[in-house]
């Protein structure tokens, strides 16, 4: 077909195959046009090109806070005008709603009002809520380790980001980091192929628990690497399956610190879930509690509507604040799951510019296109065995509070509301290609470079300008006025889009400009002889 056809060359040079059209009006002329943007996808089987795009972008990220010299520069930008004027509006808007919660009048027109400012100040960058949100104060619990767990030693804390350096007897300098790879424990024998020696013995409700918990276990493990080190230690990780499908962390860290120490964080490392137990079910099949409204909603400080009604017995089940509530009274609690990492931790120094340091960073992206199920191909039937049964164990595990499985267990879900369904939980967890873990696949400190990732991209931009000899003010796409347009979504009874072969041709032809015009750029910076006429025309069109 030729719409095959056109999408295979667009994927050859790095044309994005599922553009989403715009209409873009200019409200100073009045003229209207069709802008193709970039669907933005990260994984090759949604958009080869975008998820090449972004590999490519995190590839930058990495390389570029890797191996840094100096403290990187991660003061915030100051308030915008909007942003300042988007506080004094939530002022008055939360000296309205108190005046009228003294007068005793309605309160919903304001808190949507006070909805609406927040959200418009999350959209314009500013990050973390205006007040804390009131309720019940915050459960706590002993910070005291578990007495199975070894004790980790604490340095003093050094302000910095950076890596201590080391000289060699001829006098050079070294500044070496690392590059650490964290797997999870065992669950019971496998084969090479990942798949378990015995399934019936195979401990598959462990595995489950042990990846929808994953990201927390990380969370422990770069705080007690921090206390350990003695200095704010910056990371770059990937989180990738084995073949065994259980969760896989390589992780890039800025500084060196001895193996030996950081085998023995991971060994000291683990995470209590303190849940309550989804040991024995309760509900099952047909067999399932029905939901009753509650009159008296209004009133209720969890925020529900109603309740969910064990038919047999006539009770209501317990809701989630009272089963936590329970399991804290209780002097003999024990946590639903203890998290740990595996004996096998891999520790290696790096140094840039060194080929273990290229090597390291083409396995921190080398999955990153695919999703979690497919970074191994299934290719026996044991290894689709082996991953229906753990997918069958996460159908009802739960994932977290709001999860409706935990109606199969006799409690009801936080924020329980009507039509929950044990088994039918629409997280990521549950789904084949995330195999339980629904956390990100890419973790970064936040001065790991001192740049967003949108900052890396514009470099990456501004570079491409400088080759072509352009500065920002001559990009088209990034006018002087930001208000000069009105961008609006393309509706389905918009008749004037062109059709999605057409949009492709034009972003093909448009690439082929563009890496012609840089072509040229670089040609003339070698000192090449090429032929200014078609040179000129092509940094023009670029442009």
């Amino acid at each position: 077909m030729a719409l095959d056809v056109i999408e295979e060359v667009a994927r050859q040079h790095g044309v994005c195959v599922r553009p989403v059209p715009l209409k873009r009006t200019d409200i100073t002329t009045g003229q209207v046009e069709y802008v193709n943007i970039p669907c933005g996808a990260t994984l090759e089987a949604k958009c080869e090109p975008c998820a090449k795009r972004a590999v490519q972008l995190r590839k930058a990220q990495c390389r570029e806070g890797w191996h840094l010299d100096d403290e990187p520069v991660a003061e915030p930008a100051s308030p915008t005008e909007r942003q300042r004027w988007l506080i004094e509006e939530r002022a008055d808007a939360h000296t309205g709603r108190e005046m009228a919660q003294e007068w005793g009048d309605d309160l919903a027109s304001w808190d949507e009002a006070i909805t609406m400012i927040e959200d418009e100040l999350a959209t314009s960058g500013v990050r973390g809520t205006v007040l804390p949100a009131e309720g019940k104060p915050r459960r706590s619990r002993s910070t005291r380790r578990r007495q199975d767990a070894p004790d980790l030693p604490k340095r003093p804390r050094e302000d910095r980001t950076v890596g201590r350096t080391f000289a060699a007897p001829d006098g050079r300098v070294y500044r070496p980091s690392l590059f650490i790879t964290l797997t999870c424990d065992t669950y019971g024998k496998v084969r090479h192929d990942g798949t378990p020696v015995d399934p019936a013995t195979y401990d598959y409700v462990r595995a489950a628990r042990d990846a929808i918990h994953f990201p927390k276990l990380v969370d422990r493990f770069v705080q007690n690497l921090r206390r350990v080190a003695g200095y704010d230690v910056q990371y770059f990780a990937t989180v990738e399956p084995q073949r065994r499908l259980a969760p896989h962390l390589h992780m890039a860290v800025r500084g060196a610190m001895p193996r030996s120490e950081v085998k023995a964080v991971a060994a000291a490392t683990y995470h209590q879930v303190w849940w309550p137990s989804c040991d024995r079910v309760r509900f099952d099949g047909e067999h399932l509690p029905v939901w009753v409204p509650d009159e008296h909603a209004a009133d209720r400080s969890d925020g529900q509507a109603g309740d969910y009604l064990d038919t047999d017995t006539g009770e209501l089940l317990p809701t989630w604040e009272q089963a936590l509530d329970q399991l804290g009274t209780d002097p003999d609690a024990e946590p639903l799951h203890v998290v740990r990492l595996g004996p096998q931790v891999d520790v290696k120094g790096v140094l840039a510019g060194s080929p273990s340091a290229d090597k390291g960073l083409t396995y921190l992206t080398k999955y990153l296109t695919k999703s979690l199920s497919t970074c191994h191909q299934v290719t026996s039937e044991a290894q689709r065995a082996h991953l229906e049964r753990l997918m069958a164990v996460l159908r009802y595990e739960p994932c977290a509070p709001t999860c409706p499985n935990w109606l199969r267990y006799g409690v009801q879900p936080k924020n329980a509301k009507a039509g929950m369904r044990p088994g039918a939980c629409r997280s990521k967890a549950h789904r084949s290609e995330h195999l339980g873990y629904a956390g990100r696949r890419v973790l970064v400190s936040r001065k790991w470079s001192g740049k967003t990732l949108s900052e890396h991209k514009n470099d990456r931009r501004a570079w491409v300008l400088q080759q072509l000899g352009l500065s920002a003010t001559d990009d088209h796409d990034a006018p002087a006025d930001p208000h000069r347009y009105l961008w609006r979504p393309v509706s389905p009874a918009d008749h004037d889009v062109p059709p999605l072969a057409a949009r492709l041709l034009k972003e093909i032809a448009n690439r082929q400009r563009w890496r012609a015009a840089l072509d040229h750029a670089r040609a003339r910076a070698d000192g090449q002889p090429i032929d200014e006429l078609s040179a000129t025309e092509a940094v023009g069109r670029a442009a």
